[in-house]
């Protein structure tokens, strides 16, 4: 073999690794495995959980196919998510394989019969040292790959939360720090402090985005460009509720409902039927594409039309650089359906009409137009898959 053969093609695209941000130089799968559901503790929340089995048959699947960005946070699924994870990777031997994301902020020890709880919450010093030290522990490893501060807690100053952070990355126990749910300006004057002080900065964002709720366009993707964040978008295929009208009619047969953790109602309104027939049409025009190029209807019909929830997908990771989606699910098909999202080059024309279905006002933009025609500014492109 020669010294300077190139790596082998990896089994899916989850192994065509990105640089994770301007600010760090790791690279990770362009999927991250959301582990909210990994856990057996949170079936009655309606957030839906896994037995460990279930659990390992879904992080092997990732793993195997590529992947190697995971998700998770002190709480999830009353602790178990970090444990059953710890106790996977530390079953097959490739904690240094992964890039393990785990949070702090959220009050973890609601299950548990203390006493006192007050200090296992917010962004203090106290709660960030309780929860790392324990996070590491049902890990089953010496280091955190990225810590997320999980919501601004408006008690603890952005001076004491940086500090701190600091000090864990300093000692090696967390290399890399972002922040979630958290106002555009907190960040940025955060990532301020961080510069002037010669402290470790946030390097990726996290918070609700999705073709349905564009919020993110506001401030917070202005925010990331200037700071050079990446982001990480959580509800990106409308917590479920973007699917087909086919596939309502069979839940409600069948009973089975799917998450109901953000909204009680399973059923979808009118907006998310506008937006699901939407991606439904942009989904149909990709498959007759794929028919084009050779292959079958019937393998095009199964894996991109009834899948539109990964045209939800590829559509946030094409409007802005450095975009990983965290993609949820318990079951291996609806990891693989995610996948095919890789695959999927929209035009401009396909994200114009998805935006156009439903009205957004992004805010007031001032224009420089003092008696001058201005061209735009040029911008970083997002990847795209090279269309067929």
């Amino acid at each position: 073999m020669s010294f300077f053969e190139p790596a082998p093609e990896p089994p899916t695209k989850l192994g065509r690794y990105r640089l994770l941000s301007p600010l760090a130089g790791v690279h990770v799968s362009p999927l991250v495995l959301g582990a909210m559901s990994i856990g057996d503790r949170w079936s009655k929340f309606g957030m839906g959980s896994m037995t460990k089995e279930d659990s390992f048959k879904l992080l092997d699947a990732y793993y195997d196919k590529g992947g190697n960005f995971i998700d998770t946070a002190n709480n999830y699924q009353d602790e178990t998510s970090e444990r059953f994870i710890g106790e996977w990777a530390e079953e097959r031997g490739i904690r240094d394989q992964l890039f393990i994301a785990t949070k702090y902020t959220m009050g973890y020890k609601r299950a548990t019969p203390l006493a006192q709880k007050v200090m296992y919450t917010g962004n203090n010093a106290k709660s960030l040292r309780i929860s790392v030290e324990e996070s590491l522990q049902k890990l089953r490893t010496s280091y955190i790959d990225l810590l997320y501060v999980h919501w601004w807690d408006w008690d603890t100053s952005i001076e004491e939360v940086m500090r701190s952070l600091h000090a864990l990355v300093l000692s090696g126990k967390v290399l890399y720090l972002g922040v979630s749910d958290t106002p555009a300006w907190v960040v940025s004057k955060a990532n301020l402090h961080a510069r002037e002080y010669a402290l470790s900065p946030f390097v990726i964002y996290q918070g609700m985005w999705n073709v349905m709720d564009r919020s993110f366009e506001r401030d917070i993707i202005p925010m990331a460009r200037y700071e050079g964040l990446a982001l990480a978008p959580w509800n990106v295929v409308g917590g479920g509720k973007f699917r087909t009208d086919e596939e309502e009619e069979r839940r409600r047969t069948t009973g089975e409902r799917g998450r109901t953790i953000i909204d009680q109602n399973w059923e979808r309104n009118e907006r998310e039927k506008i937006i699901s027939r939407a991606l439904e049409k942009v989904a149909a025009e990709v498959g007759a594409k794929h028919i084009t190029s050779g292959m079958s209807f019937r393998d095009a019909f199964v894996i991109i039309l009834t899948k539109s929830v990964a045209m939800a997908i590829a559509y946030v990771m094409q409007k802005t650089t450095y975009v990983f989606p965290i993609i949820g699910g318990r079951k291996v098909e609806h990891l693989e359906a995610n996948i095919e999202a890789l695959s999927i080059a929209l035009s401009e024309g396909q994200i114009e009409f998805l935006e156009s279905v439903v009205d957004f006002d992004i805010g007031p933009r001032p224009m420089l137009i003092s008696g001058a025609h201005l061209e735009p500014k040029p911008r970083a492109q997002p990847i795209r898959p090279i269309s067929d």
